[in-house]
């Protein structure tokens, strides 16, 4: 058998597709011939990743939108349904941290931190959800989440916060639609090595804290995601739903 040789005719959608762990997925599943439509809110990162898109599958698109507005997450979606029909996969990779000490959190940061981690998460399945069930078809909804949903850390209260939230909801999603065959998993990631977090790493204390609570001793890669990804999307994974796969290199494991 060919493993993901089924991704040739999928219809995804990655949600924070412009740059990124989201970049690397949509890629990935541009090259296996799915159609895919990236969001983000940078117009001009999203054209330039949509290029990168069309090298394998001249059929990719993006739509603009904030996922911390709800109508917007409801426009980009109806956007994608109106480009490709349907859906086969949703992939919820927004996110952003404010990394604070708790008592210097304010309203304002816990309010983006979970708008866009959790609300956005949420009414983006809503919407696909919604979609694929009156439309009857089967789908698959992967949400990247974080292994801080399972472990504390400093500066990260609200962060946490909502990545346990979201791992959860993955939960919920998967029991409410298994009678449509609707599949919702999560991936959970450690500290990813991106040129986003370079300059965090740049602080070598931070840096070595990090690594020393990593079994496998070395940030994880963006392919690594992709990966879980790409697993949870395909055939493979049939069986499978309400599932969070940590690639954390056995952080969650001491």
């Amino acid at each position: 058998m060919s493993y993901f040789s089924e991704m040739k005719s999928k219809k995804v959608m990655v949600v924070g597709g412009s740059k990124g762990i989201g970049k690397n997925i949509a890629l990935a599943f541009a090259k296996l011939g799915s159609d895919v439509i990236i969001t983000g809110r940078n117009e001009r990162d999203l054209q330039e990743a949509t290029e990168g898109l069309r090298q394998f599958n001249p059929r990719c698109t993006y739509a603009s939108a904030d996922i911390q507005d709800v109508q917007q997450i409801y426009k980009m979606i109806d956007f994608a349904y109106e480009q490709f029909g349907y859906l086969d996969v949703l992939v919820n990779n927004a996110g952003i941290n404010i990394a604070k000490p708790s008592l210097e959190v304010t309203e304002d940061d816990w309010d983006r931190v979970l708008d866009t981690n959790l609300k956005g998460t949420f009414f983006s399945a809503q919407r696909v959800g919604k979609y694929m069930i009156e439309q009857g078809r089967p789908g698959r909804i992967i949400n990247i989440v974080s292994q801080m949903a399972f472990v504390g850390y400093i500066k990260r209260a609200a962060y946490c916060s909502s990545k346990g939230g979201a791992v959860q909801l993955t939960k919920a999603l998967a029991v409410e639609w298994a009678s449509h065959n609707i599949k919702v998993n999560a991936v959970a990631p450690t500290f990813i090595e991106t040129d986003f977090t370079k300059t965090m790493f740049e602080d070598e204390d931070f840096y070595q804290d990090v690594l020393r609570r990593i079994p496998l001793g070395s940030l994880a890669k963006p392919d690594d995601v992709t990966g879980a990804v790409l697993f949870l999307a395909s055939d493979l994974a049939n069986f499978i739903t309400g599932e969070t796969i940590r690639v954390d290199g056995g952080w969650t494991a001491i």
